[in-house]
């Protein structure tokens, strides 16, 4: 039987242990506070996710939280979705997915959506679809078709794959920033997301370079284009 002075003892040293220099043992120390989970843990599990640099570690953090009692973690997380800091608002919305709880989408800024680090932006696409119910799925598209253009491959790859994810509510306002928009690299953007679509088997890259190829051919282009 567990005792109140052992309970303490591992308490304070999964506590240290997330503060700890080694990245192996903030790993140890989240794997012991998600396997024997204590609602004391939530707020150093959290303020962690805000600094952890370590992906992994980052990882079994969320992973801890998500054993713990959603009425005690859920508010906690999305007070972080207002943190000033990149990192603490990504893993927040990270966090969110992997919890799975859409009722909590209303109270997901929509700002994130947009959010000026790249990181950010690319998990709050990510969450959305995964969170927004299907009656926002055509609003959602209009956001997020608004960010065609950004960013490197990785972060014009997740935009697209969110948007084939949204499925039909994504058709048209794609098609209409292929078809209409004065910016080639946005057109081509929005164009490679199409393609994509309706060819998921033939990657990102390819469908990229096909985009820009009809995008400098013009609207004269060679047939066969159209669905």
């Amino acid at each position: 039987m567990t005792t109140p002075k052992a309970e303490t003892t591992t308490t304070a040293r999964v506590l240290a242990g997330l503060r700890h220099d080694d990245s192996s043992v903030r790993l140890r120390a989240a794997l012991a506070a998600g396997s024997d989970p204590d609602p004391g843990f939530v707020e150093p599990l959290v303020e962690r996710c805000g600094v952890e640099p370590v992906f992994h570690v980052r990882d079994m953090l969320t992973w801890a939280l998500t054993r713990h009692p959603e009425t005690v973690t859920v508010p906690r997380v999305l007070a972080e979705l207002g943190s000033p800091h990149a990192r603490a608002r990504s893993q927040a919305l990270h966090t969110l997915s992997k919890i799975g709880d859409r009722s909590v989408w209303p109270a997901v800024p929509r700002s994130l959506l947009t959010d000026p680090d790249d990181e950010v932006a690319r998990t709050a696409w990510r969450t959305a679809v995964l969170l927004a119910p299907e009656d926002e799925a055509a609003e959602l598209s209009r956001s997020l078709v608004s960010q065609f253009g950004r960013g490197g491959r990785e972060t014009r790859l997740s935009l697209s794959r969110a948007l084939v994810e949204l499925g039909e509510p994504a058709v048209a306002p794609v098609r209409a920033v292929a078809e209409g928009h004065p910016d080639p690299g946005v057109r081509a953007h929005a164009l490679a997301t199409e393609r994509l679509r309706r060819d998921p088997e033939a990657g990102f890259a390819y469908a990229v370079e096909e985009a820009k190829r009809a995008v400098s051919l013009g609207p004269d282009g060679p047939p066969g284009e159209e669905e």
